[in-house]
């Protein structure tokens, strides 16, 4: 299913989508999590990065083992470049991952505990609801820093290869 589109192998289209997805997710993540007044114009979109950044990575890493494996039936065998390469794959998959069952948390307590508009009721959030958005701030930052670093060297580690000449 992840081999090819169109007779030629899906890597190199559905990288794409990670590479321009997941740095999406992680600015929304953290935009979404530091920026409070941002929170009622961009949830939709933090949501929607939430699923579609993890589901671009996972193409994208898919693929990638189809390509490797493609490249291991043609006779490749020194695979030291490809396997670290699929290791930050690897990795950004679950880092984009987490990052995004943070923004999904973050984005349901948020809504939940947003003050109602209607004059005369704006009842401030509950002190837990702070404690827990500031963790789940907390942790999107890092763990949108982490997801960053790793789609960054996931990148660079593939443009390498290919502008090598693997």
């Amino acid at each position: 299913m992840f081999d090819e589109i169109s007779g030629i192998p899906a890597h190199p289209l559905l990288v794409h989508g990670a590479v321009i997805f997941i740095p999406l997710q992680v600015l929304a993540g953290i935009a979404y999590a530091v920026l409070p007044f941002t929170r009622k114009h961009v949830w939709w979109a933090t949501l929607a990065l939430a699923v579609v950044g993890p589901a671009a990575a996972f193409f994208a890493k898919e693929s990638g083992e189809a390509l490797e494996a493609r490249l291991v039936r043609g006779g490749m065998t020194d695979l030291t470049a490809v396997r670290e390469h699929a290791d930050f794959a690897g990795l950004t998959l679950w880092f984009s991952l987490a990052l995004g069952v943070l923004m999904i948390a973050m984005v349901a307590l948020a809504r939940r505990t947003a003050p109602p508009t209607v004059t005369g009721t704006d009842a401030a959030p509950a002190a837990g609801g702070k404690v827990i958005s500031l963790v789940l701030a907390v942790a999107i930052v890092g763990v949108g820093a982490a997801t960053g670093y790793y789609v960054f060297k996931t990148g660079d580690t593939g443009a390498k290869m290919v502008w090598s000449g693997l």
